[in-house]
């Protein structure tokens, strides 16, 4: 048998022990499962209370079942669900009933969201938001993969493949039509209007800048300076857990340490970089070179220096640098002094003059002056990201497809007229291009990479 055509099963809950775990079970053998475990099918989409038994009689576990027969289900398919107490005995009894079973398997990854798409449950689109709603770690991508998930690009992109369709057929008709002058006119007229209309709405989409995507990977800030400014320090700070060496010794970091944060919604990766300076330590060389090519591939930099030194190695080139002062605890400057100079607000807000080199005075250590850098990276943030509520565009593959239906649209406009053969083929390719965006035609080759990116059981 088909691997395609095999019954699959895998734990679709967290990784035990639980309270509760959940097993799912798709495929033509899902009744038959039921059947030798429950003793009986339940009513379908009703919980249902049941001692699980193994082939030999044995107790497995208490459970709750539910079964959802095909094609209403998740996966198109029959689908079982056993809701079990979540210990580590019970999944390996139930997974060890469940494999004997023939022509039944483990599940591979993202295999039962793939099934869902192969029966056409929800288009690639859709898939894709699926993903990205599993892996959102803030409230701002949750929202975003939830408007993927809900048909957002997808809906859209079956009407603009509707509707060149019914351009295309216009055309064609006037092919057909030719000898004819003015059947001919009359059909492409109202073809041009169609296709004109459908290119500005794709430019349209086209002109976000790519923030969405953006917003899926998160800004990159990185923390650089000089040796021994305290650099792990305030990133424990942002953290607020120790996730770096703290140590008064110079070049304590001697690679590069990423954290995660949640600054009101937008995801931020913060990197701690090794101290920038002048050394002979073989490790601590490549330290330095690691740290100068993740703050030249960053977002935005913060230049970490004592209150004496903020310019001493400071980097050059397109990437917004900030200047944070530290230490202003240990008495090198009076804090007020400080504020009034640094954090003056024509100097140090969103509506500065150059909000790309701004100044900070802080203590890492004690914790001053952050409340006003945090809000600052809130503000860095939504001016990076802009507003991505609608967005339709997250991926690099949407957007490469969009792009290319664009432009067979606008080589089609230019056709007309002169080679209406030749506009046609350039609205097929544009058709085509959004049956791929859609997982409708000749997708097998990302199909892979995309359903694999998903936790077993989903």
């Amino acid at each position: 048998m088909h691997p395609r055509d095999q019954t699959i099963f895998a734990l679709s809950s967290g990784r035990p022990p639980s309270a509760i775990a959940i097993v799912r079970v798709s495929g033509t053998e899902t009744s038959q499962v039921l059947m030798r475990l429950a003793g009986e099918l339940p009513k379908p989409r009703l919980a249902h209370r049941v001692l699980l038994r193994d082939a030999t009689g044995q107790g497995i576990d208490d459970a709750v079942v539910l079964w959802f027969p095909g094609p209403g289900s998740a996966t198109g398919e029959d689908v079982a669900e056993f809701h079990v107490h979540g210990g580590r005995a019970v999944l390996a009894a139930l997974f060890t009933a469940i494999s004997v079973i023939p022509n039944l398997r483990a599940a591979d990854p993202g295999e039962f969201t793939r099934r869902a798409f192969e029966n056409g449950k929800l288009d690639l689109t859709e898939a894709e938001g699926l993903d990205d709603l599993i892996h959102a770690d803030t409230d701002r991508q949750r929202r975003q993969a939830l408007r993927q998930l809900q048909g957002l690009l997808g809906d859209r992109a079956r009407d603009w493949r509707e509707r060149i369709i019914e351009a295309s057929a216009l055309i064609e008709a006037g092919i057909d039509f030719s000898d004819e002058g003015d059947v001919s006119a009359e059909l492409l007229a109202p073809a041009r209007t169609k296709i004109k209309t459908l290119q500005d709405e794709i430019a349209a989409v086209l002109a976000g800048e790519g923030k969405a995507e953006r917003l899926r990977d998160g800004l990159v800030v990185a923390i650089a300076g000089p040796p021994n400014v305290g650099k792990s320090t305030l990133i424990n700070q942002l953290a607020r857990r120790e996730v770096a060496i703290v140590s008064p010794h110079a070049g304590t970091t001697r690679d590069v340490i990423e954290v995660q944060l949640d600054l009101d919604g937008y995801p931020v990766t913060v990197i701690d970089t090794a101290g920038i300076r002048e050394t002979d330590d073989p490790v601590e060389q490549e330290g330095v070179r690691r740290a100068r090519a993740r703050a030249k591939d960053a977002d935005l930099v913060l230049w970490l220096a004592d209150a004496d030194r903020t310019e001493e190695g400071r980097p050059a080139g397109t990437t917004p640098v900030w200047t944070v002062r530290n230490k202003i605890d240990l008495g090198q400057e009076n804090l007020r002094e400080i504020s009034s100079v640094t954090l003056r607000p024509e100097a140090n807000t969103a509506m500065g003059p150059d909000p790309r080199t701004r100044m900070f005075a802080i203590s890492a250590r004690r914790g001053d002056g952050l409340p006003e850098l945090i809000t600052a990276l809130v503000e860095f943030a939504a001016d990076f990201f802009g507003t991505s509520e609608g967005a339709l565009v997250t991926r690099a593959r949407q957007r490469d497809l969009l792009s290319r239906a664009a432009g067979s649209l606008e080589r089609s406009l230019d056709l007309l007229g002169e080679g209406e053969e030749l506009a046609a083929e350039e609205l097929r390719a544009a058709a085509y291009a959004l049956g791929r965006l859609l997982g409708r035609v000749d997708v097998e080759d990302v199909l892979g990479a995309i359903f694999q990116k998903f936790c077993i059981g989903k």
